[in-house]
């Protein structure tokens, strides 16, 4: 096709972009639902399997083990391949974990079925992102983003909830584990969808290309600036401090606070209630104004003190909850489209995939030490020390990342829609 031929094509509509972005979220309703129905069902597992919280713990840990590797991989292959047949095999997986873990009461069979798992997730959650760069830069990038993660939370505020709209389901550890099956179900139609709206719009309307790479080349891992990677050790730290804590959340209510798993499900879901509101407001937010590196240091700066409020106080939990629900909205919102702004095109997948290594490597350490520390100390206060302190590694990075602002030119994490109509008058 003629370069010719492409212009004149028109460009996709504004309900075309967001019905793209409706489906493709709609696969990560699905994933995240999966990953997150573990939680509710902890005490189960503990009372019927027998299962400790180390053994819990590593069913959420082996999810992060396999993509220490197979997000970088994951990412390349989205780069060479392009994003409609990486989603397919990715949403595929996730299907096929959700399916293999609820089969079994083994803990080695459950375990291998969440390997599968997340073999598949991480590589969607990176695939879907890279879609979304695609159809939306610059456009309204934050606020598409923040769409995206209101859909997927809704996956996880569904699952946290299932307690109380899936009561019946509670009375055996397998069942609410087929409705995770289910919810692989519909990433995989969703995906579908999506894979044919692509298609479509290639053939008639007129797309940016995106170019492809020729061959895989891991060294360029290594040429990536000092601002991707700042924002890298922050995704870490801060998703280190949510995920593992949301693992043990329920049991964590139950136990120290007496309350009910209803109660605990609904608390827990309060970080995905929020980010399901709030998400896309800060995503407006960020394009209207910039100060990115600013808004990403605010949102670690909040989550440092409320782990230690839940240990050592009896403050009504929502007060809590509702302050690491704001965190939990902001950062994303914010983080991850920023990538999108520093990283070339042709290497958006394998940036995304790194970063999302990196963040696997901490999911999957810290999954397996706050296990361990509430094995070996009978509690969770140690635990709750250590998510406190990553609340102020990340608030460390995001001032590194600011600090790097200063020094480097091109990038506009700073800059939003604001400064450049102020550009544009003045220039006028």
């Amino acid at each position: 096709m003629t370069t010719a031929q492409i212009q004149s094509k028109p460009e996709p509509s504004a309900l075309y972009r967001w019905g793209v972005l409706i489906f493709v979220s709609l696969a990560m309703f699905g994933n995240y639902y999966i990953y997150d129905c573990i939680s509710p069902l902890a005490d189960l597992l503990a009372k019927q399997l027998n299962f400790s919280d180390s053994n819990i713990g590593l069913l959420q840990a082996i999810y992060s083990i396999p993509n220490v590797f197979m997000v970088l991989i994951g990412g390349i292959i989205i780069d060479r391949l392009g994003t409609r047949i990486s989603t397919f095999i990715f949403a595929m997986l996730c299907f096929l974990g959700a399916l293999v873990t609820a089969v079994s009461s083994s803990l080695t069979f459950m375990a291998v079925g969440r390997l599968i798992f997340g073999l598949g997730a991480e590589s969607l959650i990176v695939a879907v992102t890279t879609v979304i760069g695609r159809w939306f830069k610059g456009k309204e990038l934050s606020f598409a983003f923040g769409i995206n993660l209101t859909i997927a939370r809704l996956g996880s505020f569904a699952a946290l909830n299932s307690p109380s709209w899936g009561r019946s389901f509670y009375s055996y550890w397998q069942t609410p584990l087929l409705i995770g099956v289910a919810a692989g179900v519909i990433s995989v139609v969703s995906v579908i969808v999506y894979i044919m709206m692509d298609v479509n719009a290639t053939r008639n309307f007129s797309l940016r290309e995106v170019p492809k790479q020729d061959e895989i080349k891991f060294k360029e891992i290594f040429n990536f600036g000092s601002s991707f990677w700042f924002i890298t050790l922050l995704c870490v730290t801060f998703y280190s401090a949510i995920f593992p804590f949301q693992t043990f959340a329920v049991k964590f209510f139950m136990e120290t606070h007496g309350i009910t798993r209803e109660a605990g499900g609904f608390l827990s879901s309060m970080l995905t209630l929020s980010a399901m509101i709030l998400t896309p407001l800060f995503g407006l937010l960020a394009d209207y104004m910039g100060k990115r590196s600013f808004l990403m240091m605010l949102g670690s700066l909040l989550i440092i003190p409320v782990y230690l409020l839940m240990a050592y106080t009896h403050v009504n939990l929502y007060i809590p909850m509702a302050i690491m629900g704001i965190s939990f909205s902001l950062i994303p919102a914010v983080m991850w489209p920023s990538v999108a702004l520093i990283v070339d095109e042709s290497r958006l997948g394998t940036a995304y995939g790194l970063m999302t290594m990196v963040q696997n490597i901490g999911l999957s350490g810290f999954n397996l030490l706050i296990g361990w520390a509430n094995d070996t100390s009978g509690g969770y206060t140690m635990g709750m020390w250590i998510f406190s302190s990553l609340g102020f590694f990340g608030l460390l990075f995001a001032f590194l990342l600011k600090s790097s602002q200063k020094k480097t030119s091109g990038h506009n994490l700073e800059v939003g829609i604001r400064d450049k109509k102020a550009v544009a008058e003045t220039e006028a």
